[in-house]
């Protein structure tokens, strides 16, 4: 091991207890997305705390923390906000206590992603205390309304704030392999439009149920015929929503909407993913739309995107997953896994709208996203730390 990746690692290690109470004062803040107020003050105070050159908000809320004075711009992001807790019947314990007991920080958020915040916050003051001498500056963002629109964020970040780094480090869940890709997804809804008549006579109208329903049916069979990649896996389509409506109980629907929760591999588009649904429909009166997002972020700001959010991929050899085996490398004395997320990222937008390169490595496993009894290992929390230090203070 040489003598950077040494003392990286031994501050890593000393500072094993301020990561996991950072992380345990995160987890005990309720930010669902659009409520990240408080946990943004929190994250601007640690960061302060910790020493970093600049910490401000953006005009969407989301945190940016620099440390380092060089041309060279890098950024390590976690996103600040989470899902709801869900049946607390499911949980064991509260799932905002912050618990920090059997050698994990426990609650919602811990995994996903609040344990990546508090493992780059540590990161940064390692940075502190080593000095940042090769050109470098590392921007760690705090970033919002990721779990409502993941993306928009970002979308935010290098459109508006006119802020574009050389790569970006995702610190979501990788159970500390080193990710580079996911599918894409979409939102579609599909509109079907009937004619009502009474529910003694349905032969007088057109039943939208009925036209929504053969669609559901052709579209159970166009997941199975979708698109295959070898890394990234299979396209898939679901409806996730069936909607009717009608004048009354007694009368034939006159409407019906399905939503389409459609994940796209490598190869396919928002075009030829409308195609496919278009060409299902187009015996039926039925409208295909991809669905917007827009709303108001806690700072009042109103934004939005569509909801098309693309596939992205690294190559194998590419520079930046290179250079992460290689940090990796030099902690651990061992190979990392190199592999891709289930869900999607903000990677959406980092690479897939506007083509700057990004890895993911995270504290804890993607399966506790979301999920009760959320906790993410304090092991991992300290190793993440280490592997964004280096990553910055190696980089050539």
């Amino acid at each position: 091991m040489d003598k950077t990746a040494e003392n990286v690692l031994q501050l890593a290690e000393k500072y094993r207890d301020y990561t996991s109470e950072n992380l345990s004062r995160l987890v005990r803040i309720k930010s669902l997305s659009a409520g990240e107020k408080a946990m943004a003050a929190e994250l601007m105070r640690q960061m302060a705390a910790a020493g970093f050159d600049d910490v401000r908000l953006d005009g969407l809320g989301s945190v940016h923390g620099r440390v380092g004075h060089g041309q060279r711009l890098i950024a390590v992001d976690a996103h600040i906000d989470t899902v709801d807790q869900g049946n607390l019947d499911n949980w064991g314990d509260d799932p905002f206590s912050g618990r920090i007991a059997g050698g994990s920080v426990h609650g919602r958020g811990s995994v996903d992603q609040k344990g990546g915040a508090a493992a780059m916050v540590t990161a940064g003051r390692i940075l502190k205390e080593l000095g940042l001498r090769n050109g470098v500056s590392v921007l760690f963002t705090g970033t919002v309304m990721e779990e409502d629109c993941d993306g928009l964020c970002w979308k935010y970040i290098i459109e508006e704030e006119k802020i574009r780094p050389e790569l970006v480090i995702l610190t979501e869940p990788t159970a500390l392999g080193i990710y580079r890709g996911h599918r894409g997804r979409m939102e579609i809804r599909v509109g079907f439009q009937g004619l009502s008549a009474h529910g003694s006579a349905p032969e007088r109208g057109k039943n939208a149920i009925y036209m929504a329903a053969r669609a559901c049916l052709e579209f159970e069979k166009l997941n199975e015929r979708l698109r295959q990649d070898d890394f990234l896996g299979k396209g898939s389509i679901t409806v996730s929503e069936f909607v009717s409506g009608s004048p009354s109980l007694c009368a034939v629907a006159d409407s019906a909407r399905l939503h389409l929760d459609r994940r796209l591999t490598a190869g396919e588009t928002r075009e030829t993913a409308l195609a496919e649904v278009r060409e299902l429909v187009a015996s039926m009166p039925a409208a295909v739309e991809v669905l917007q997002y827009r709303e108001k972020a806690y700072t009042g700001l109103v934004y939005g995107m569509e909801k098309y959010y693309p596939t992205w991929k690294l190559e194998p050899g590419h520079p930046a997953v290179r250079h992460g085996q290689e940090v990796f490398h030099a902690l651990f004395a061992r190979e990392p896994r190199v592999d891709k997320w289930t869900f999607s990222t903000n990677g959406v937008a980092i690479t897939g709208m506007h083509n700057i390169p990004c890895i993911g490595f995270g504290p804890g496993d993607e399966v506790g996203a979301h999920a009760p009894n959320e906790k993410v290992p304090i092991d991992d929390l300290v190793k993440a730390a280490a592997f964004y230090a280096l990553y910055a203070l190696d980089m050539k």
